[in-house]
């Protein structure tokens, strides 16, 4: 099988990026399909399993995560949430939601006093479960972000038996991702209407 060229795979994804930017601002009821997906999320055997789960936090478009936030805390689960630090993500291990507060770019964060406590400070390889944002999706778990790679640099950290699950509105999820030999596959694929089976990280 002939490699295909560099320029048409990255054109290809472009598509798929812009395609899907498009899709996700024009979902209606965002916060009632995303509430929809996050029972999904939080009725998996993954979830009930983990002791300590990595939530992204919602920005502009994506699937909303906040309002499900208390519910995740009140389970006495270890509930983890990154943030962004000179291009990369940093964990942090949330207890109470007065622990977030609006950063840039209007992005809840935790807040910078609480940052450098020690205790707070996680690791990848302590996530039994990492829930993962992205632009679009396939049904085998590929996964496109934004281009920059912070979750893959994150998850490529992570334990490899910890699942990668990923929360999606069903307008996400086209025929095919164009993966490269480097990208992650998700073992999961949570909508609205599905739970789709990824490869992982075979």
């Amino acid at each position: 099988m002939s490699e295909v060229p560099v320029s048409d795979f990255q054109e290809r994804k472009a598509a798929i990026r812009k395609q899907a930017h498009e899709n996700r601002k024009n979902q209606e009821d965002k916060e009632a399909v995303s509430i929809a997906i996050m029972n999904r999320f939080m009725e998996l055997p993954e979830y009930d399993a983990a002791r300590t789960v990595m939530f992204y936090v919602d920005v502009r478009d994506e699937v909303r995560t906040r309002q499900a936030l208390p519910a995740a805390l009140a389970t006495g689960k270890r509930i983890v949430v990154p943030y962004c630090v000179d291009g990369e993500l940093e964990l942090f291990w949330l207890e109470v939601m007065d622990e977030l507060e609006l950063g840039m770019y209007r992005i809840l964060e935790p807040k910078n006093e609480l940052r450098d406590v020690v205790h707070k400070r996680l690791q990848p390889e302590d996530l039994d479960l990492i829930m993962v944002p992205g632009v679009a999706f396939d049904k085998n778990g590929g996964r496109t972000g934004h281009g920059k790679g912070y979750y893959d640099k994150l998850l490529e950290h992570a334990k490899p038996e910890t699942p990668l699950v990923a929360l999606a509105f069903e307008c996400q999820i086209f025929d095919e991702i164009p993966m490269d030999h480097h990208d992650i596959f998700m073992d999961k694929v949570v909508t609205e209407n599905n739970v789709y089976t990824g490869r992982g990280r075979k």
